[in-house]
C-alpha cells in the first residue's frame, strides 16, 4: 500500500525539440514584421552558427516554416521570407489579370506555347467534341509583380481557338479575348480545386521545388447559352495564392 503522506514529484515536461525552439524564433521574427516579405533569411551555414546548432536541425525548423507558408525556397539561391498571399474570391466569373490588376497588382504574361492538336478523350469530352478534333492549346506563365505565381494550361475549339491567338496574349486575359473580339459572352464555369505535387517542368518555370505543393483548379467556362467553350486547368504556387469562396446556405435547408 502507498504511503498517502508522501506525494509523488510531477513528472517534468519534455523540452521541445530543438528545431521547434529555432521554428518559434524564426517565425517570431518573420510575424513581427523584422524580417520583411522579399527578405533573403541566412544561409543554413549561417543558421547553424549563430543557433549552434547542426545543419539538419536548421533544415527542419526551416521546413516547418515552409509548410506553415511563411517562407519559399529558390534552387542555388535559399530560403525568403514570404508575401502575404494574393486572393481571388470566385464569387464572379473574372480574368486571373481582371482582379489581381482591381487590386494594384501588376500581372503580366509569359506565353510559353501555341499550337493546334488533337484533343483527347478529357479535352473533347469537356469541350464536347470528338477525340481527337482539332483544338488550339495554350501554355502561359503568369507573374505576378513580377514573380511567377501560376502555369496556365488551356483549351479551346479550334474557331475560337484560332481568333483567341490572334490577340496579344502576353497582355490580356482569354476571358476578355473571348468576349471583345470574339463577340463571346460568357456564363459561368465549373470549377474543381485539388492539391498536386509540382514536377520537375512546373517546379522550374514556377521557382519553386520539385515535389512542392501546388493549387491546381479545372476550369470550364460556357457561353451564356451554355456551349462550353474554354477548358483549362491552373497550377498555382500555393505559398503566394488563394482562392477564396463565398457559399450561402439556404434557407429552405434549415428545419
Amino acid at each position: 500500500m502507498l504511503d498517502t503522506d508522501i506525494q509523488a514529484s510531477p513528472a517534468p515536461l519534455p523540452e521541445a525539440p530543438l528545431y521547434r525552439r529555432i521554428h518559434q524564433a524564426l517565425r517570431e521574427r518573420i510575424l513581427d514584421g523584422d524580417w520583411p516579405p522579399g527578405l533573403r533569411l541566412p544561409s543554413e551555414s549561417a543558421l547553424g552558427t549563430l543557433f549552434e546548432v547542426s545543419r539538419i536541425t536548421v533544415r527542419q525548423a526551416l521546413g516547418a516554416l515552409q509548410r506553415e507558408g511563411l517562407i519559399y525556397s529558390r534552387q542555388g539561391r535559399g530560403s525568403f521570407v514570404s508575401r502575404p498571399k494574393a486572393v481571388q474570391n470566385v464569387t464572379r466569373l473574372q480574368g486571373f489579370a481582371e482582379q489581381m490588376g482591381a487590386h494594384g497588382y501588376e500581372v503580366r504574361n509569359r506565353l510559353l506555347a501555341l499550337s493546334e492538336v488533337s484533343a483527347d478523350q478529357k479535352v473533347a469530352s469537356r469541350l464536347g467534341l470528338s477525340k481527337g478534333a482539332p483544338v488550339v492549346e495554350i501554355r502561359r506563365l503568369r507573374l505576378l509583380d513580377r514573380e511567377p505565381v501560376s502555369i496556365e494550361l488551356t483549351w479551346l475549339p479550334l474557331d475560337i481557338g484560332r481568333q483567341v491567338a490572334r490577340a496579344d496574349l502576353e497582355v490580356r486575359d482569354i476571358f476578355v479575348i473571348l468576349e471583345n473580339d470574339c463577340a463571346l459572352p460568357l456564363g459561368q464555369a465549373d470549377l474543381a480545386l485539388d492539391a498536386v505535387a509540382a514536377d520537375a517542368e512546373l517546379a522550374a518555370r514556377l521557382n519553386v521545388p520539385e515535389g512542392a505543393p501546388l493549387l491546381r483548379v479545372e476550369r470550364l467556362t460556357h457561353d451564356s447559352t451554355g456551349h462550353p467553350v474554354d477548358y483549362e486547368f491552373l497550377y498555382f504556387r500555393g505559398d503566394t495564392f488563394q482562392y477564396r469562396f463565398k457559399v450561402d446556405r439556404s434557407p429552405s435547408s434549415v428545419e
